[in-house]
């Protein structure tokens, strides 16, 4: 789909509606602010129409309120999301000035953060994902920091794509390369699909 490199973070990002579909359910915010970047993958319940106008809804709010705190965020959608299917998403907010990353996951958007040097049978630290949908009923918000360093490489998936992709994940390729090569190897064909790869600069 797209690659890009700017304030700090070197984004892919590939996707794919499910057969049949002309809209897709799983969408994705790049949104920089004052000293950080948002980044967040959406995923509307179900899919085709109806799906991607709760990820598109859920999208405006993340974008319009990028610098909130991440718990902020999803409360922001769940509240304006309740005419709606609902979504699962998962959050990333890098700290630019400090070297931190806070991210949160409700539902069963997938979340990897590997980090720069790993070898290669190493997998890397899993976004703790809680149970819920967002715009129907939140879970307890306990969001996680961490700090990172250049060359640390995120990865967010939705559920249309299978798990076990870890150590697809490296630091000598392109954040576009890798996510297509996720996708390519791992999109399960039976619903919509979306990688996200962002590399820390």
């Amino acid at each position: 789909m797209e690659g890009l490199i700017n304030s700090g973070i070197e984004l892919g990002v590939a996707g794919a509606a499910l057969t049949g579909q002309a809209a897709c359910g799983d969408k994705y915010v790049y949104e920089m602010f004052a000293g950080g970047v948002l980044l967040a993958l959406v995923d509307g319940i179900g899919h085709g129409p109806e799906a991607a106008a709760a990820a598109e809804a859920a999208c405006t709010i993340l974008k319009k309120h990028a610098s909130d705190p991440v718990t902020a965020l999803a409360e922001r959608c769940h509240n304006c999301l309740r005419e709606t299917r609902g979504v699962v998403m998962s959050l990333a907010a890098f700290d630019l000035e400090h070297n931190l990353l806070s991210w949160l996951g409700i539902g069963n958007v997938l979340g990897i953060l590997r980090r720069s040097g790993l070898p290669m049978d190493a997998t890397g630290e899993f976004l703790l994902l809680r149970a819920g949908v967002v715009g129907s009923h939140l879970p307890r918000l306990r969001p996680s920091t961490l700090r990172v360093v250049p060359g640390d490489t995120l990865v967010l998936a939705t559920d249309g794509v299978e798990g076990g992709f870890a150590a697809r994940i490296t630091s000598s390729e392109a954040p576009l390369r890798i996510a297509h090569a996720i996708l390519d190897g791992y999109n399960k064909k039976i619903d919509d699909a979306l990688v996200l790869v962002a590399r820390y600069q």
